[in-house]
């Protein structure tokens, strides 16, 4: 308690010159870097929370993919597969690559037959469809992706081409199989989705490809835990009588992942770095204030104060310097994190281009607080400023106050 007290009244004290501004220095140094640490893992936090509930909502969780014939009597192996731990639904789908053609142009797509009575199952596509429903897709209508029908002035009731390549054709030069569709819905959820799906009927595409009622290309499941996407696909496969390559998100998606985790640990190690640096002036201005406190500390040692208690009123003032400064960071960082995407739609909303537009799969930037961050963020401050203030603190118990009251 008397640490406390003895730290308290040496920081109501003024301090003069040099020594001054380096104690303020290093307590804005603490309070920016906190603030700014706190922002970039909202940031972080926010990107991968839209990962899940929008990109990997719409993206397959998991699909068993036939390599060569297709799957035959696709009911019973969903049935199969639903029966398995970890997942939630699964459906058919087919899958292949092709073409849009529309008045001479031509543009690369992802073509997905769909059952129109269970797509909406394992994906949420549906939210960012406008104009139309999946249940309601009729025989030959297309729902695209936004950016190929803006690319090829596609609009709503337009008649255009779909161009699939032959697989039952003997020659690689044989000419690819063409439906006629009709452009019936958008959709739009921002980043390379909008530009590589093309939906349609499944019953569609089986009666272009020549398949059966109850043959398809691709069995497609949603899972309880999209992290453990790939443990639960390996373990669901092996019900499968059939022979599928197993994928997993992870494998088209898993690179973004990958990234925001990336970035969140150097984010985290760079900013840690500036806040130890910004702890670590507290040594100078400590050390400079030792300086200028020696016939204090000298009165205070002929008094009777022990080393520990010197020791201990020093260390006090330097944490309790960080701690000032990580509180108010922490407090600005936390009303900036709870504003940032209304922030970024105000800076941007007006004549200026969205860097996000068309990169990302979100054309804001999402923020979301995680009260743990907060935690270990001053947690980690308030030991660097601890370790910071050790040697200044040792040695103001090295004062001697023969010399000091003697020179005096």
């Amino acid at each position: 308690m008397l640490s406390l007290f003895l730290s308290k009244r040496f920081s109501q004290s003024r301090q003069k010159g040099f020594a001054s501004i380096l104690n303020k220095a290093s307590t804005l140094g603490v309070l920016l870097g906190v603030s700014v640490l706190i922002v970039a893992l909202s940031v972080i936090n926010g990107f991968e929370e839209q990962l899940e509930k929008r990109l990997l909502s719409v993206v397959s969780h998991v699909t068993y993919d036939a390599p060569y014939e297709p799957i035959n009597d696709w009911q019973s192996k969903v049935y199969i597969l639903e029966k398995q731990q970890g997942v939630l639904a699964a459906v058919p789908e087919i899958n292949v690559t092709g073409m849009v053609q529309f008045k001479g142009k031509l543009k690369a797509a992802q073509i997905k037959g769909v059952d129109i009575h269970s797509h909406e199952e394992v994906s949420s596509v549906g939210e960012f469809i406008k104009d139309v429903s999946i249940k309601s897709l009729a025989q030959n209508e297309v729902i695209l992706g936004a950016q190929i029908a803006e690319s090829l002035n596609l609009s709503i009731g337009d008649n255009f081409t779909l161009l699939i390549a032959n697989k039952n054709a003997k020659s690689m030069l044989s000419a690819p199989k063409r439906i006629k569709v009709t452009l019936v819905g958008l959709v739009k959820m921002g980043g390379p989705i909008d530009q590589s799906m093309a939906l349609i009927n499944l019953e569609s595409l089986q009666t272009s490809l020549s398949l059966k009622p109850d043959q398809v290309t691709s069995l497609r499941v949603k899972v309880t835990d999209v992290f453990e996407a790939h443990n639960i696909a390996m373990s669901a496969g092996r019900s499968l009588p059939d022979l599928v390559y197993v994928n997993s998100w992870f494998r088209t998606q898993g690179s973004l992942y990958q990234d925001i985790q990336m970035v969140r640990t150097i984010v985290f190690l760079v900013v840690i770095l500036i806040i130890a640096v910004a702890s670590f002036n507290i040594v100078s201005s400590m050390v400079m204030e030792v300086k200028d406190k020696q016939s204090d500390i000298a009165i205070l040692k002929t008094m009777g104060a022990k080393d520990s208690t010197i020791f201990s009123t020093f260390a006090f003032k330097g944490v309790g310097n960080a701690l000032l400064g990580s509180l108010v960071g922490s407090a600005l960082g936390v009303v900036i994190s709870l504003y940032l995407p209304e922030l970024f739609v105000w800076f941007y909303g007006e004549g200026t281009q969205n860097p996000l537009s068309g990169v990302y799969f979100v054309e804001f930037l999402p923020s979301k607080l995680i009260w743990t961050d907060i935690a270990i963020t001053l947690g980690v401050t308030l030991v660097l400023a601890l370790l910071a203030s050790i040697y200044p603190a040792w040695q103001a118990t090295k004062t001697d106050p023969a010399k000091v009251l003697g020179n005096g």
